[in-house]
This record gives structure tokens, C-alpha cells and sequence, in this order.
């Protein structure tokens, strides 16, 4: 049932229209404005600068909002614009490693699950610029360090193809998968961000099928986006049915956890809540017409049969009527 479906918010998302620097109280309680929004992720160090783990976790109690988990965000040493787990400087990739693993213990502090780490910095702007074996071979045993830190928490790699560096170290599910397989931990996974799977010229349900069938896939970033960029556009405005396709495979594949809305309102100026809102109901809808689909037997039927016409009519008249 959709209304068993639990939303996560992507904080910093909150900030626009508030004025200086806004604490993390004044982005919850933004965010508990939003009907339906369950939890949030915190971004380790940031939102919890000048804050104890415990009370990050008081200001969540307060505003009745769940932790979802933590994100890494390499910021704090001007070193890590040149890499984290991949910089060519011991002492700062061992920065980089310590510091997640200081996210780690808050998290476990705060009573989380979940760390994950996208690492945008972490690849080359140039030919010839990075040693591609020792990059790849510093990064996975970095993140095996970090997943041995507490096996009891679970750590996630968000792919993505490029930004801010040119090239990423793990672009897509293919090398995430890869790398994932040489790390052998049993508390990694994956985290699928729609937006990102575009812009790496994935198809969303097929990546599913593919991380599942590999490893575990521990988080859904939904978004939207034209492929070109990490667009963050509201959930289905651009791609409704490859969303429902993706719905209906997480459908088949159990219980999805949380859905955490990775979208960029502030880069447009929208209302934070109003967009909040938005993605809520729109994914709603499209669950509900995904669970109808998962149950269609004519659609399995045509899928088996490689039938896209008759696909495209079933799922049109799934969306739009008959």
C-alpha cells in the first residue's frame, strides 16, 4: 500500500528563504511543515557542526522527523578537492578515512543504519593525471576500513558519472558493482539515484535488477532529470514510466525502505515545502499505478513476448485512462 511507503528529505534542500545560516532546528522544522515526510539524512560533518551526535538526535525527536542516515561530505580539508579516498597524500587520504569513520560512530550515537558516501571528488580531470590502479585499489580498501569499522552499520556507494570532477572514480553501477565485488563486505551496497542512473545512460529498473542480483541496494534517491546533468526535478516530471517501471520492480523485489527525495528546489527558486509536497504526492500516484502494473498479467505477457507495443498501450492506459 502507498501509504506504507516511508519519505526521507534531503535537508539542505530547506535552506532557501531562510535567512543567514540556518541551524539544523530551523531545517527540521521546515521539513515537519511537509505532510508525509517521514525522515531526513544528515550530512556528516555539516549539519552537525557545533552539535554532539545525541543532540543532532534530540533536534530530530523534537520536530517528530526520523533519521534515515548519514551522508559523507568530504569539505572539511582543502585536500579533498583533489581526492579523499583517492588523493595521492597519505596523510589526507587517512584524513578522509578517519573522518568517516567519526561519521560512522555518530551515526551508530544517533541509532542510524545507513552511511553513504558519494564521492565526487574522487577521480581525474585529466589525461594522465592520476594512476588509475592505485586510485582504484586505495579507494577499496578505504571503504572496506570504513565498512570494518562497525560491521553492524551498513555502508552505501552513490554513483555518479562526473561532477565536480570530470570523470568519477566509480561512474556507474557496471564499476560500483566491480568495485563492490573486490571490497567483499557483507554491510556495503548500493545506493540508486535516479537522476544520476540517467545521466550515466542507465535504464533505472534494469540497474535495480542488476544491483540486487549483485550486491544489496540500501538506498533510492528519487529526482528526475533530462539526462544531462544531476537536473534534481521533481519526482516523474520528465520520466514517468521509466518511474513506474522502477516502482514496479522495487515492488517485486520486497519492501523499498525509505525514499529519500534527492531534488533541488533552491536551484529554481521553488517553494522548499511546496516541492516536498509535490514529490510525495507524485510518487504516491505512480506507486499505486506500479502496483497495479506489477499484478497485470497481459504486461507480463507482453514483456515476456519483447512486445513494446503492446507494453506502451497497457502502461499508457495504466497512467493516463483508457
Amino acid at each position: 500500500m502507498t501509504q506504507d511507503l516511508r519519505f526521507a528529505a534531503r535537508l539542505n534542500a530547506f535552506k532557501l528563504g531562510l535567512p543567514g545560516k540556518p541551524s539544523l532546528d530551523d531545517l527540521l522544522a521546515r521539513v515537519a511543515q511537509v505532510p508525509g515526510m517521514t525522515h531526513a539524512d544528515l550530512n556528516f560533518p555539516d549539519h552537525l557542526a557545533g552539535l554532539s551526535p545525541i543532540q543532532a538526535k534530540a533536534a530530530l525527536d523534537r520536530h517528530g522527523i526520523g533519521l534515515n542516515g548519514l551522508a559523507m561530505r568530504y569539505y572539511t580539508h582543502p585536500g579533498f578537492r583533489l581526492g579523499a579516498f583517492t588523493n595521492p597524500d597519505p596523510a589526507t587520504r587517512r584524513a578522509a578515512i578517519d573522518e568517516t569513520k567519526r561519521g560512522m560512530d555518530a551515526l551508530a550515537e544517533m541509532g542510524g543504519q545507513i552511511m553513504t558516501l558519494w564521492m565526487g571528488q574522487d577521480g581525474v580531470d585529466y589525461s594522465f593525471q592520476g594512476d588509475y590502479t592505485r586510485m582504484w585499489d586505495d579507494t577499496v580498501s578505504a571503504i572496506a576500513e570504513v565498512a570494518d569499522h562497525n560491521t553492524a552499520l551498513d555502508v552505501s556507494i552513490e554513483y555518479k558519472p562526473n561532477e565536480p570532477r570530470a570523470f568519477a572514480l566509480m561512474p556507474d553501477l557496471a564499476t560500483t558493482l566491480l568495485a563492490l565485488d573486490e571490497i567483499a563486505r557483507p554491510n556495503t551496497g548500493v545506493t540508486l539515484d535516479f537522476c544520476h542512473l540517467l545521466f550515466a545512460g542507465e535504464i533505472p529498473a534494469r540497474s535495480a535488477r542488476l544491483a540486487a542480483r549483485r550486491s544489496r541496494i540500501l538506498g533510492i534517491h528519487l529526482n528526475d532529470g533530462y539526462g544531462k546533468r544531476d537536473d534534481g526535478l521533481m519526482v516523474g516530471s520528465v520520466h514517468p514510466v521509466q518511474t513506474v517501471e522502477l516502482f514496479v520492480d522495487m515492488i517485486r523485489q520486497g519492501p523499498p525502505g525509505t525514499i529519500y527525495f534527492d531534488t533541488f528546489p533552491d536551484h529554481g527558486g521553488l517553494d522548499p515545502v511546496e516541492e516536498s509536497k509535490t514529490n510525495i504526492e507524485m510518487t504516491r500516484r505512480l506507486w499505486s499505478i506500479a502496483q497495479t502494473l506489477s499484478r497485470s498479467t497481459d504486461l507480463e505477457s507482453a514483456i515476456n513476448r519483447q512486445d513494446a507495443a503492446a507494453s506502451v498501450r497497457i502502461v499508457a492506459g495504466a497512467l493516463y485512462g483508457k
